[in-house]
């Protein structure tokens, strides 16, 4: 839908920030859009200082920027304190969320005959629905999918094609888990015996709870015994693997690549950079923050913010790396201090021999 400039500051508004327009309230937007590939009737922002020389050849109509930054007097601003979330509410706005077909349950779908099926709940073709499965209301499920026996998914969730969930799984509401995820697979869990590994029945199931999202190409591993659990409202990117057994709080950000070993226990508003790797039988603490491509491999504080390999606090390890870039200069100093000390020892000795 397009809005005049007037009614995207209305929008920011009415979420609690506080808009400044300099420019024309009248303007027409009909997109939202970078910089660099903005157009006539677009809206683009500028959150990040290092792009502010694109603000005199971009050709969107608006911008949305910090009150203190200087934009050409040709660009109509939209002034806030937080324009992430600024332009986050005008993407809503003009755009919406997308939109998913609603198709009655499809006789080209396997649905067994005990499973219960909410109101208005869409089963696309080629979806398969097992036995004794609770499936909510607004529900859509694409082709592809498998819900295996017993699982209960809530209201308004919403599977992309060929997500697979293993028997037992429960989601709560609004849980989003996009194309080719597996939830509730078995763990790694085997005991070795007598030189060889026996498989250890993987008899605990996975809980993922209310507005949380996964990711395409994740894998969440059922607990050996008990429960796996994913708390509500947290966010997972492509590519999370979760170990059996691990428990993660609400709200967390898990960025692609991130692995969990089992019985891991995460806190709250934790967020995890790309591709760090964590073992098993440790605590994260609520608030805490890890880097991209960390190694944890022991507790982490509240509110810690940790980095490297093995992981350790931040400062700590700007130390380092502060140190290692000095390392070719260290090494030359020590070679001339070790040519200085050769030649002292040297004058030392022929010194001592024309004394005798």
């Amino acid at each position: 839908m397009e809005a005049t400039l007037a009614q995207l500051c209305e929008a920011i508004a009415s979420f609690g920030l506080k808009p400044q327009l300099d420019g024309d309230p009248d303007c027409v937007i009909r997109r939202a859009a970078t910089l660099e590939d903005a157009e006539a009737g677009d809206v683009s922002f500028l959150s990040n200082p290092k792009y502010e020389k694109m603000l005199q050849t971009t050709a969107a109509s608006a911008v949305v920027l910090k009150p203190d930054v200087e934009a050409p007097e040709k660009l109509n601003c939209i002034r806030v304190d937080d324009p992430y979330a600024a332009i986050t509410i005008l993407i809503v706005k003009l755009h919406g969320y997308r939109q998913h077909r609603r198709v009655p349950p499809s006789s080209a779908a396997v649905i067994h005959e005990t499973a219960q099926i909410g109101e208005n709940a869409a089963i696309h073709p080629g979806a398969t629905i097992d036995a004794n499965v609770k499936i909510g209301a607004e529900a859509v499920i694409y082709p592809g999918c498998y819900v295996g026996p017993r699982c209960c998914l809530g209201n308004n969730v919403l599977l992309f094609p060929n997500v697979v969930l293993y028997d037992d799984t429960v989601l709560g509401d609004r849980v989003t888990i996009h194309a080719n995820t597996v939830i509730g697979e078995d763990g790694l869990g085997y005991a070795p015996h007598e030189g060889r590994w026996v498989k250890i029945p993987q008899v605990g199931h996975v809980e993922i709870e209310d507005d949380v999202e996964i990711g395409a190409n994740c894998a969440i591993d059922r607990a050996t015994l008990g429960k796996t659990v994913i708390g509500h409202g947290t966010k997972f990117s492509n590519l999370i693997a979760i170990g059996h057994g691990t428990q993660i709080g609400p709200h967390c950000l898990f960025v692609a690549q991130a692995g969990l070993a089992g019985s891991v226990n995460v806190g709250e508003h934790v967020t995890m950079a790309g591709q760090v790797g964590v073992v098993g039988h440790i605590r994260i603490g609520n608030n805490a923050t890890i880097g991209a491509k960390a190694g944890v491999t022991s507790n982490i504080p509240d509110g810690e913010t940790v980095l490297g390999q093995p992981a350790i606090p931040i400062g700590e390890m700007r130390r380092q790396v502060v140190y290692t870039q000095r390392l070719p200069e260290l090494t030359r100093k020590v070679k001339e201090l070790e040519a200085e000390l050769k030649a002292l020892r040297k004058a030392i000795d022929d010194s001592a021999f024309r004394a005798s």
